[in-house]
C-alpha cells in the first residue's frame, strides 16, 4: 500500500520571524520601548551648541596642572619652571605628604594616575620637596636600570606605558635604588593604569585635589580673595564644579574667571567638552586606538547600557571602521587584551550596578555610562559632522543595530539616528532613515518609526512635515505605514491635526479598489494610542465630532475606541474604564461609542468581548466594580439595548472553565430594566 508522502513543513526564514514579532507589537509596546529605553542624555533642550567644522570660538589655551606642558624626551627642567609650578601647586585633599616621605625612604617612586590629573606636576613637586635639584627628565623609553644617577639630583621619567614584552618589573627598580642611595639621588617614575606593572611592585596611587579646592586657590591667586569669593558664587561656576572636568580644565577655568567675562565663564564647560571629544578623534602621537574609538562611538549610543553588551557591539564597528580605513587588512579582532578599567579611564566613564526592567523582569546588571552626561551627543554630533570618511562604517553598523533581536539595542540605534537628524537632518534621512522606511525587514521599519519619534522629542526640526507628508502618500506604501505608526507617537501633542491626517489615509484606503492592509490594520492602533495619551479627552471630541463624516471616519472612530478599550495598561482597571470613572464631559462620549459599537454588527463581537473582560476584571478589583457599575447605565437607551445588556451579563464566561464571575450578578442591579 502506497502513502503520499506529506509536503515538508517550510522551514521559517528570518524574515518570517520579523513579520510575526511587528505583528504581535503592538503600538503601545512601541512607546513602551522607547520610554523604557531611550537615553535621556541624548538631548539637547533645543539647543544646538555643536562643533562645526572643528572650529571652537573664543580665546581659550590650554595648558596641564600648573601650567606644566610637553617636555623633552630628556633633559634638564629649568629651575623658574619649578618655582613657577610651586606657586600654583595644591595639596590639601591629597596624600602629597605621605608620598614625599615614602620617596625619602625609598628614592624611587612609581607614580600611577589618570591623564590629566596632575600626575607629571605632582612628580616635579615630589623631587623639589625631598630637596632634588636641580630636576633631570629622562627619555620615556630608556629603562629604569640603565639610570645613571647624578649626585644630588632629582630625575624623573613621564609617562612610561609598560608593554606585553617590557613589563615595569620590581627587579629593575631594585637595580636602580641602591644606585640612588649611593648618589642620594632620587627617581619618579609617571605611569597610567597598567596590567603590566609586576603585582610585588608598589605604585603609588596619585589622586588629585578636589576641584573646588584647586578652584579656590588658583582664582584667590588672581583676583584676590573677596572677589574670588564673588566669582565662585555664579551659578555658572556651581555647574561646573558639579560635572567630572579634568584639573587641566580646572585650572584652564581659574583663568577663565579671572577674566570676568559672562560669555566665557558661562560656556566654558560645554568647550572643554567639545575640546575634549575633539581630541579623541583627531590624528596626532596621543590618539586612542581605533578600536578604543569604536568604543567610545557604542558608549555613546548606549550610554547607561550594559558594558558587556556595549563592547559586544562596539567590536562590530571597529570591524567596519577598520574595513573602512584599510580594506586590505584581514586581521581579526583581538578577542583579550583591552583592560576595562584603562579603556573606561579614557573614555572619562565608569561603571555603576543598577537593577533594570527587561522582558524578563528587573536583573541587575554592570552599566557603563560617561562621568558627563552631555558627552554622548557632542560626541556623535563630531563623529557624523566632523569625520565624514566614518559614515559609511557608521551606517552599516546602525543597519545591523537596526535588526537586532534586542528591542534595547534597537532603541538606542533609533535615538543615535535621532541625534543625527538633530545635527544633520537631510543626510540623517537620506543615508538612514529613508532606507530603513522603505525596508522589507519589518524591524528596520520599526527601527525607522523609533528614530523619528525620538528626533522630534529631541527637537529635530520639521520631522512632523514629514510624517504629515509619508503618511498622506498611498504610492509609497512603507513609508505610509511608519508615519502611521509614528503619528500615533507623537500624535498627542498636536491632537487634531493627527486625527486629520489618520482620517484622510483612512479616506484614502476607503476610495482604493485593493487597500493596503497593513496600513488599514495600523490606522486603529494609531487612535488608540492618541485615546490612550494625555490627549485622550481631545482626542475623544473630534471623534466623536468627526463620526458620521464618512463611513471610513465612523469605522475609524469604532476600530481605534475598541483597540483602546482593551488595552489592560499595568493597573488592575482596564485604562479606558478607569478614564470614564474620573471623567466628566468625556465621560458621554466614552459611553456613547461603546453602545454604538454594540450595536454594530461589524464591531459587536468584539465590544461584547471587551465588556466580559472589564467583568471578569470588576470580579477581582472593587474599585473596576464600581467604574463599570456607573457605566452600565448609561448603556442603555431603550428596551433593545436594556435586553442586549441582560443577555451579556447572563452569558460572561469564566477563564479557564471557571464559573461565571460573580460581579456580572452584582452588575445586574445596575443595569436598567
Amino acid at each position: 500500500m502506497s502513502t503520499t508522502p506529506e509536503p515538508p513543513e517550510k522551514e521559517e526564514t528570518p524574515e518570517d520571524a520579523e513579520r510575526a514579532e511587528q505583528q504581535t507589537q503592538q503600538a503601545w509596546d512601541s512607546r513602551r520601548d522607547l520610554n523604557a529605553h531611550a537615553p535621556h542624555s541624548m538631548s539637547f533642550d533645543g539647543v544646538n551648541h555643536g562643533v562645526a567644522a572643528r572650529d571652537i570660538s573664543g580665546g581659550v589655551h590650554l595648558y596641564n596642572y600648573g601650567g606644566y606642558g610637553s617636555t623633552p624626551t630628556s633633559g634638564r627642567i629649568p629651575p623658574e619652571t619649578l618655582e613657577r609650578l610651586a606657586d600654583g601647586f595644591v595639596t590639601e585633599g591629597t596624600g602629597f605628604g605621605a608620598l614625599v616621605e615614602r620617596l625619602r625612604r625609598e628614592h624611587v617612586l612609581v607614580l600611577t594616575g589618570d591623564p590629566h590629573t596632575g600626575r607629571r606636576t605632582t612628580a616635579l613637586m615630589l623631587l623639589r620637596a625631598v630637596g632634588a635639584a636641580p630636576v633631570q627628565s629622562v627619555d620615556r623609553n630608556a629603562k629604569p636600570e640603565d639610570l645613571s644617577p647624578v649626585e644630588r639630583c632629582g630625575h624623573v621619567l613621564f609617562d612610561m606605558e609598560p608593554t606585553r614584552t617590557q613589563p615595569l618589573r620590581e627587579t629593575q627598580l631594585l637595580a636602580v635604588r641602591d644606585r640612588l642611595r649611593d648618589k642620594h639621588a632620587y627617581l619618579v617614575i609617571t605611569t597610567g593604569h597598567s596590567p603590566y606593572i609586576e603585582d610585588t611592585v608598589r605604585p603609588a596611587p596619585w589622586k588629585p585635589p578636589p576641584a573646588r579646592i584647586v578652584l579656590t586657590t588658583l582664582l584667590r591667586q588672581r583676583v584676590g580673595k573677596f572677589t574670588a569669593e564673588r566669582l565662585l558664587g555664579q551659578s555658572a561656576v556651581t555647574s561646573f564644579l558639579a560635572r567630572d572636568h579634568q584639573l587641566r580644565e580646572v585650572v584652564e577655568y581659574a583663568d577663565v574667571l579671572a577674566q570676568a567675562d559672562p560669555a566665557e565663564i558661562e560656556n566654558y564647560s560645554q568647550r572643554a567638552l567639545e575640546r575634549q571629544v575633539q581630541e579623541w578623534f583627531e590624528e596626532s602621537e596621543d590618539t586612542l586606538l581605533l578600536r578604543e574609538q569604536a568604543f567610545l562611538i557604542a558608549l555613546a549610543a548606549f550610554d547607561r547600557g550594559p558594558y558587556p553588551l556595549t563592547a559586544e557591539l562596539s567590536d562590530m564597528l571597529y570591524e567596519r571602521l577598520r574595513r573602512t580605513g584599510d580594506p586590505e587588512r584581514g586581521q581579526r579582532i583581538p578577542v583579550f587584551g583591552t583592560h576595562i578599567g584603562k579603556r573606561l579611564q579614557a573614555a572619562r566613564a565608569e561603571l555603576n550596578h543598577a537593577d533594570v526592567q527587561t522582558e524578563w523582569g528587573t536583573v541587575p546588571q554592570l552599566n557603563a555610562c560617561f562621568k558627563d552626561d552631555r558627552t554622548a551627543p557632542v560626541l556623535l554630533r563630531e563623529v557624523w559632522t566632523g569625520h565624514p570618511a566614518a559614515r559609511p562604517a557608521l551606517t552599516a553598523w546602525l543597519d545591523d543595530l537596526s535588526v537586532d533581536g534586542r528591542p534595547f539595542v534597537r532603541t538606542r540605534a533609533a535615538a543615535t539616528v535621532a541625534v543625527l537628524a538633530l545635527t544633520d537632518l537631510p543626510s540623517a534621512m537620506a543615508l538612514v532613515i529613508e532606507r530603513w522606511a522603505d525596508s522589507t525587514k519589518p524591524r528596520q521599519q520599526l527601527t525607522a518609526v523609533s528614530a523619528l519619534t525620538l528626533a522630534h522629542r529631541f527637537k529635530a526640526p520639521n520631522i512632523p512635515r514629514i510624517i504629515d507628508g509619508w503618511s498622506s502618500d498611498s504610492t509609497a506604501p512603507k513609508r505610509c505605514w511608519v508615519a502611521i505608526r509614528a503619528h500615533g507617537l507623537i500624535g498627542p501633542e498636536r491632537p487634531e491635526q493627527t486625527l486629520a491626517a489618520l482620517r484622510a489615509q483612512a479616506r484614502q484606503q476607503d476610495g482604493l479598489e485593493k487597500p493596503d492592509h497593513r496600513i488599514s490594520a495600523e490606522l486603529p492602533h494609531s487612535v488608540a494610542l492618541l485615546l490612550l495619551s494625555h490627549a485622550a479627552d481631545t482626542v475623544l471630541r473630534e471623534l466623536v465630532r468627526t463620526f458620521a463624516d464618512h463611513t471610513s471616519t465612523r469605522a475609524l472612530a469604532l476600530n481605534g475606541f475598541l483597540e483602546a478599550c482593551a488595552h489592560t495598561g499595568d493597573g488592575a482597571c482596564p485604562p479606558v474604564l478607569a478614564w470614564y470613572a474620573r471623567a466628566t464631559s468625556a465621560g458621554d462620549g466614552i459611553a456613547l461609542l461603546l453602545r454604538i459599537a454594540l450595536g454594530d454588527r461589524e464591531t459587536n463581537r468584539r465590544a461584547e468581548e471587551i465588556l466580559y473582560s472589564w467583568v471578569r476584571a470588576a470580579d477581582q478589583d472593587p474599585g473596576t466594580e464600581g467604574a463599570l457599575a456607573t457605566l452600565l447605565p448609561a448603556l442603555v437607551t431603550d428596551a433593545r439595548e436594556s435586553a442586549r445588556l441582560d443577555h451579556l451579563l447572563d452569558t460572561v464566561p469564566g477563564l479557564d472553565g471557571r464559573p461565571q464571575p460573580a460581579a456580572a450578578n452584582r452588575l445586574r442591579a445596575f443595569a436598567p430594566a
